[in-house]
């Protein structure tokens, strides 16, 4: 639940006369406009290709022809001629080289920027992630420092790559976005300009080849923007960016103390009460809110007369607000100022709702004459907002539904506060006394004032009437002529006691109400701050058994129990967790627990159900049904909970329950993936084997069969080229059920690595002597380091991986073309490691592939899209060198910019062992 409040004022007025901008709203508003702080334009996307970067040059552009200092920080073309055109019109700052791993990157020169410092830059792909040693991990981070250095800043950015959409996005398109942005830069950001393009548009775009290169366009086509991905993503997109305008409007209106509403887009507010129809008005505006597709929220207002509900009427109100919740709804929770229908009306204004759906007066006219009617009162002060009074029969909703439970009794005031009155009246009489023979009578009943004040502030109203009526006796029997008699001989003296005493009613009767407003304000603080912090905790959980243990444990801490939480498993509830730990419940406590589940209501100890059991087992559930078991135990007799208590548990179990469910979806959608991955693989392994074993084979059958049936007829030279063929075939046809079997091993893991001292000279020897027939229209160059130390390496793995890189590299680089090997020590930490590196004159690997070409069966195609391998072999290179401690990476290799074979780089790292061995083994 959500707690609001807002400033006290008085009454509210048509006019802007009378109200205050937000306190809350100019210091926000402050904050932006703080001198020297750079504006920030984000152009928003739904997905690539739809046009931000070309947009955001079109537009500096123009900013420069309007005599604007506009220097482009870093602007990703992907090649595209149009954007490559639009930057060469504009004052470009030289990247910065940033050297990792033995390659380079280019990045944004930062502190070029804030040295030349323009009054616009363009930093493009918001959400890039910094290469190591850069000042900051994140480019949004860079663009910060720029704002706080007085530089505007125009950016663009997917919206996949929006931190709070990135589960919505993940589930959508069935692909994780590593790298995100937090929403508060979207929050921060002075405008938004979302760049809309149809999806019809967009394929259109990507198959003529302006997005991607034609083979990246027609796997993208096939996975990522298929026309009901991008239908979504492109509402997500609108969205999010009504949601900032809807946003700024609110923002606005506040700034300038605008009473509204403003009608730009609808809001509904529904009054709930302790009234057994509230849940029906909730219903209603509901209806109401899916009709005009508008948010809606449920407002109650805690007044004085909120603190003498009974328990019944205060769990109505909970149980209606949570229904709005479940309905998608938000609640709020004001603290009256005056009347109800100013408080109404005020947040109205403050959040510009325009529709209001509040119950229809059942209340007597008798009551409405001493008491008012917010109904009327609401209609009256409404204004421009649109009232709907919903009649009983309309809205009948069934009364708070029976707990189930029964609680323990509020505990009863005793007889202390009376007592602590009485003497107060006590000693306000001694010093009054006192005092008398200096200041006389006429002034010691500010002595008895002060004495109801304090007992008021103390111990509330009723003590504090007490208060007031023996300070009256007393004044007037101790100090009201004729003395020590209740006779009033003077008039005047009648009339100066008529208004002690009324003064002392009236201040005694503020006094209390303060004190329960600060009591009520305090407990709901103190509540409200806990469960903030343990919904904290529970965002932070990522696995079950944390968010069990977390939810256990808040429980047991809050109510001072033992707590157990059960989940459904194999048919039945199981304890899954507990504070203090406990993992076997009685037969008594297990059916309790099973009825529990099944049917929805508490059963055990205080329930009508079963009240034979240990513990109280109360249900955990969501909008989509039952998720667990919530157990209760504690050492004293009677009820366990008060109906606060109750209350409070209500809203840890909700909270706990959603957490339990959200980890329930990330798992399904788990194994969705991987049920759809595991479907990959078999279509994969079937295409493969279909090809891979089939061209082989028939390869072998046929040059057999010619040499059965035509030997004689050939001469010695046919003789040997079908004999060749026989036996090219026959090893790849063993290449790959070796692959076969040896991602058979990594997968199962029975692979256990030989590790020893190796002289990697030698295996780079071994393979390249293996890989001797398939490099033979390759050339190759090998540069290995001098002085390698021994590595502590299985040498058929490693000789293995080595041969791979290398069939990989000459099935995807062209003939004649260069294959190099490279190896050196890098020893910035101790002894460092060493990197062997192997790179190839072919395509490179497409943007975004760099994890995904180390997938099982995963295959790029080639320029004569006739795919090539198996795609086993660089998923086994993989497994084999993580499995003897190392790591190998893939890029495109960065030194040939410009040519249309911009070549591929593989590199594998090693570890050097700390104690290096005298002999390295052959």
């Amino acid at each position: 639940m959500r707690d609001t409040s807002r400033p006290s004022g008085e009454g509210l007025r048509p006019l802007r006369e009378g109200l205050r901008p937000s306190p809350d709203a100019l210091l926000a508003q402050a904050r932006r406009e703080a001198p020297g702080r750079g504006r920030l334009k984000i152009f928003l996307g739904a997905a690539p290709g739809v046009g931000k970067t070309y947009e955001m040059l079109t537009t500096a552009h123009a900013r420069v022809r309007e005599g604007v200092d506009v220097v482009v920080g870093v602007v990703e073309t992907h090649g595209r001629p149009e954007t490559e055109a639009l930057v060469a019109g504009l004052a470009v700052l030289p990247r910065r080289t940033v050297a990792y791993g033995g390659g380079t990157f280019d990045e944004m020169d930062l502190d070029g920027l804030l040295t030349r410092k323009p009054q616009l830059a363009l930093v493009d792909e918001l959400a890039h992630t910094n290469a190591p040693g850069s000042r900051h991990p994140k480019r949004y981070l860079d663009v910060e420092e720029l704002l706080q250095a007085g530089i505007d800043v125009h950016t663009t950015l997917n919206i996949q790559h929006v931190e709070s959409l990135n589960d919505v996005v993940a589930q959508i398109t069935r692909i994780r976005v590593r790298e995100t942005v937090p929403d508060s830069i979207l929050d921060r950001a002075d405008d938004i300009e979302v760049i809309d393009l149809s999806p019809d548009d967009l394929i259109r775009r990507l198959q003529e080849g302006k997005v991607y290169l034609p083979r990246q366009a027609e796997r993208a086509l096939k996975h990522y923007f298929s026309p009901g991905n991008l239908t979504a993503l492109r509402e997500l997109a609108l969205r999010r960016t009504a949601q900032q305008v809807d946003d700024q409007l609110v923002t606005h209106m506040r700034d300038h103390a605008i009473p509204g509403p403003w009608a730009a887009g609808e809001r509904v507010l529904v009054c709930v009460s302790e009234d057994p129809r509230s849940a029906g008005l909730v219903r209603t505006a509901k209806r109401l809110a899916d009709r005009l597709r508008a948010p809606f929220t449920a407002l109650t207002i805690e007044s004085r007369r909120s603190a003498q509900l009974g328990e019944a009427e205060r769990d109505r109100i909970a149980d209606t607000l949570r229904l709005a919740e479940r309905l998608g709804g938000e609640t709020a929770t004001l603290p009256s100022q005056g009347r109800i229908a100013d408080d109404v009306v005020a947040f109205a204004h403050e959040h510009n709702v325009t529709h209001v759906v509040i119950g229809k007066s059942t209340r007597s006219r008798w009551f409405e004459l001493l008491n008012g009617s917010v109904v009327h009162d609401l209609l009256r002060r409404s204004g421009s907002i649109s009232v709907h009074v919903v009649a009983g029969e309309e809205a009948a909703g069934a009364p708070a539904p029976h707990k189930g439970v029964r609680t323990a009794a509020p505990p009863r005031p005793g007889l202390l506060p009376y007592g602590a009155a009485l003497g107060a009246v006590a000693g306000a009489l001694g010093l009054g006394l006192a005092l008398q023979p200096s200041l006389g009578h006429e002034s010691t009943d500010l002595v008895f004032l002060t004495a109801v004040v304090a007992v008021a502030v103390r111990f509330g109203l009723y003590p504090s009437l007490a208060t007031v009526l023996a300070s009256s006796l007393a004044y007037n029997f101790f100090f009201l002529p004729p003395l020590y008699t209740f006779t009033i001989a003077d008039p005047t003296n009648v009339v100066a006691l008529f208004f002690f005493t009324l003064v002392a009613v009236v201040v005694s009767n503020l006094a209390a109400r303060a004190r329960a407003e600060a009591t009520i304000s305090r407990t709901r603080s103190k509540a409200t701050e806990a469960l903030y912090g343990f919904s904290r905790k529970l965002a932070g959980c990522g696995t079950l058994d944390d968010v069990l243990w977390a939810t256990a444990y808040q429980i047991a801490l809050m109510l001072r129990l033992r707590v157990v939480l059960l989940l459904p498993q194999g048919g039945t509830v199981t304890v899954m967790a507990g504070y203090p730990p406990e993992d076997e419940l009685d037969e008594a406590d297990l059916a309790a627990a099973k009825w529990t589940f099944d049917h929805g209501r508490p059963a055990g100890r205080g329930a009508d159900t079963l009240p034979g059991a240990k513990r109280l087992f109360l249900p955990l559930r969501t909008g989509r049904g039952m998720v667990g078991v919530v157990g209760l135990d504690g050492d004293k007799p009677g009820p366990l909970l008060t109906p606060d208590q109750r209350r409070l548990l209500d809203a840890l179990a909700d909270q706990g329950a959603l957490a339990i469910e959200r980890v329930h979806l990330v798992e399904d959608l788990d194994r969705a993936r991987r049920s759809a991955e595991t479907d990959r693989l078999r279509q994969a392994l079937l295409s493969s084997l279909s090809h891979d074993l089939k061209t082989p084979l028939a390869a072998v059958l046929g040059s057999a069969t010619t040499l059965r049936d035509l030997g004689d007829a050939l001469d010695r030279d046919g003789q040997g080229e079908l004999l060749a063929t026989i036996i090219d075939e026959a090893e790849r046809l063993n290449r790959f059920i070796a692959n076969l079997l040896d991602m058979t091993k990594l997968e199962s893991g029975a692979l256990a690595p030989n590790l020893a001292p190796h002289d990697l000279a030698e295996i780079v020897a071994t393979a390249l002597e293996r890989a001797d027939k398939i490099l033979a229209h390759h050339r190759v160059a090998l540069a290995l380091g001098a002085g390698l130390p021994p590595l502590r390496l299985d040498a058929v793995l490693t000789e293995q991986v080595l041969f791979n890189l290398l069939d990989n590299a000459a099935k995807y680089a062209p003939e004649g073309s260069l294959v190099r090997i490279e190896a050196w020590q890098d020893t910035q930490n101790g002894d460092g490691v060493v990197r062997v590196r192997i790179l190839d004159e072919g395509e490179g690997i497409p943007e975004g592939d760099e994890e995904r070409i180390f997938d099982t069966f995963y295959r790029v195609r080639k320029r004569d899209r006739v795919r090539a391998g198996t795609g086993l072999g660089l998923a086994i290179s993989r497994g084999f060198v993580e499995a003897m401690g190392g790591r190998i990476t893939a890029r495109t290799r960065g030194d040939r910019h410009g040519s249309p074979f911009p070549g591929a780089a593989f590199t594998l790292t090693f570890p050097v062992p700390r104690a290096a061995p005298e002999d390295a083994a052959a």
